[in-house]
Parts: C-alpha cells; sequence; structure tokens
C-alpha cells in the first residue's frame, strides 16, 4: 500500500539495496581472509533482508537476520576459528583514512534511510503474502501461517538441511582436529 504512494522511495531503495547485496556478494568472493569474506557474506544477509522489507514481507527479513546472519555466520566463524583460516594481519582488509570515511558516510546514509523509512511506516499497512490466506494469519498469526507450510508440506527439505549442516560442522571439527594432530 505504501509503495503505490511513494513509488519513487521504493524503486530507488530496491535497487540501492540490490546493488548493494551484489557488490558484498562480489566482495565475499574475491577476499583473501576468510574472516574479512564472512564480514562480507553478513552485510549481503543485511541487503537481502532489506530488500525483503521493501517487499513487505517483514517476518521473512527478521528470519533472515537472526537465522543467517546471526546464528549460520555464528558457526561460519567459529569454524574459521577453529581451523585457523585467518590471520589478524589479514583481517584488516581495508587501511588508511579513506576506507573508514566512506565506511562512515555509508554508515550515516543507511542511518537516514531507516530513519525515513519508520518514519513514513503507516500501521496497519503489511500485505498478506500471495496464497496466504487472512483466516491463516488471523488464526495461527504470521508466525504460524509460515511454520505450518514448513513443518508439514516441507518438512522433509527442512530436515535435510539441518542434517547437512549438522554434517558440515562435524566435517570441520574432523578437519581441525587432523591438522592440529599433524602440527605437533
Amino acid at each position: 500500500m505504501m509503495q503505490e504512494q511513494f513509488p519513487l522511495f521504493y524503486t530507488f531503495h530496491f535497487y540501492f539495496f540490490g546493488v548493494v547485496a551484489i557488490a558484498s556478494a562480489l566482495a565475499f568472493v574475491t577476499r583473501k581472509s576468510p574472516v574479512v569474506a564472512a564480514l562480507w557474506l553478513v552485510n549481503t544477509l543485511f541487503a537481502l533482508s532489506a530488500l525483503y522489507v521493501l517487499l513487505d514481507a517483514q517476518f521473512i527479513a527478521a528470519m533472515q537476520v537472526l537465522v543467517y546472519a546471526g546464528a549460520i555466520m555464528v558457526v561460519f566463524l567459529f569454524v574459521v576459528m577453529l581451523l585457523n583460516l585467518g590471520h589478524p594481519s589479514e583481517i584488516a582488509d581495508a587501511r588508511g583514512k579513506w576506507p573508514v570515511f566512506v565506511a562512515s558516510l555509508v554508515g550515516i546514509v543507511l542511518l537516514a534511510q531507516i530513519m525515513a523509512i519508520s518514519r513514513s511506516r503507516v500501521p496497519g499497512t503489511m500485505r498478506l503474502p500471495k496464497g496466504l490466506a487472512a483466516g491463516d494469519m488471523e488464526k495461527y498469526g504470521a508466525v504460524g501461517a509460515v511454520a505450518r507450510p514448513l513443518f508439514n508440506e516441507y518438512l522433509l527439505a527442512f530436515e535435510l538441511t539441518s542434517i547437512l549442516l549438522l554434517v558440515a560442522i562435524a566435517g570441520a571439527v574432523v578437519l581441525g582436529r587432523r591438522r592440529s594432530a599433524d602440527a605437533r
């Protein structure tokens, strides 16, 4: 609904966060340091979350931040630290005053945009995602409306994903132990 009232505002921010996501993803795959690459991945995930907010999918945006930028990135950084892939000299990817100035300027612009969005948002204007009945939202709430299909129709995919993550963590532990045993 707000998108119809301010089309230029939403179009600009959609493309802005799209460019930020693509640039951060490119920076993620081109970094030599795994710690710096993980931080660029976090920036990519936040930009994707902003895109979800612009598409009126606030619950998915919150889950993007909590699950991926929060929990999964903690696991990634734990594996990097466990394997001792990052060295302190490699963490500082940008040296000098200009990168700090540019980062500060981008931070101020993003803060101003967040304040502008929060002031322009009218309560009760959230639209329902396509395929979601209004009765489901009232009956189960926003979380329940997403959780019901996740744990009913997509339960197998959900469980396979959790098993895949468990195997990846176990493999990282085995590789970390093998590397530390070889060093002795």
